[in-house]
């Protein structure tokens, strides 16, 4: 008996076929090929997410300029280039690559965009204060 199964293990061969070592590399990059765009998609949303916190973030700190001085800034109240700007008195930080735009600004309304070229949209994203805020990507202050 254990001769016979000695003889069965020295007889077998050992490792893969050429077929079966290319059925394997087939479907590894069946599955990349997938993968690769989801990942790349997953990226540029993360940047209109990086794009909307911005958005957020300023248009409170224009709500906190308003409370100050009864008035919405102007573009001489805002200084600084991105990613570093100030608003009146007040610092903000924006994300890597985000650029901000004042779009229109009076005493009771504001417009402002955040753009940023990895996005899904090189248009970037609106924020208007009599329009209700966040608008939808494509979508301008009225």
């Amino acid at each position: 008996m254990i001769a016979r199964i000695r003889k069965s293990i020295d007889e077998k061969d050992q490792g893969f076929t050429l077929i079966e070592l290319l059925v394997v590399i087939i479907i590894i990059g069946i599955l990349a090929a997938i993968a690769i765009p989801v990942f790349l998609n997953q990226r540029k949303k993360a940047v209109d997410a990086s794009i909307k916190s911005d958005l957020r973030t300023v248009a409170n700190e224009f709500e906190t300029f308003y409370t100050d001085a009864q008035k919405y800034p102007i573009s001489t109240d805002i200084t600084g280039t991105a990613p570093a700007i100030k608003i009146g008195a007040s610092d903000v930080k924006l994300s890597k690559d985000n650029t901000l735009t004042l779009v229109s600004s009076n005493d009771t309304a504001f417009c402002i965009k955040v753009a940023n070229p990895k996005g899904t949209t090189t248009t970037g994203f609106y924020y208007d204060s009599d329009g209700g805020g966040l608008l939808a990507a494509g979508v301008t202050c009225s």
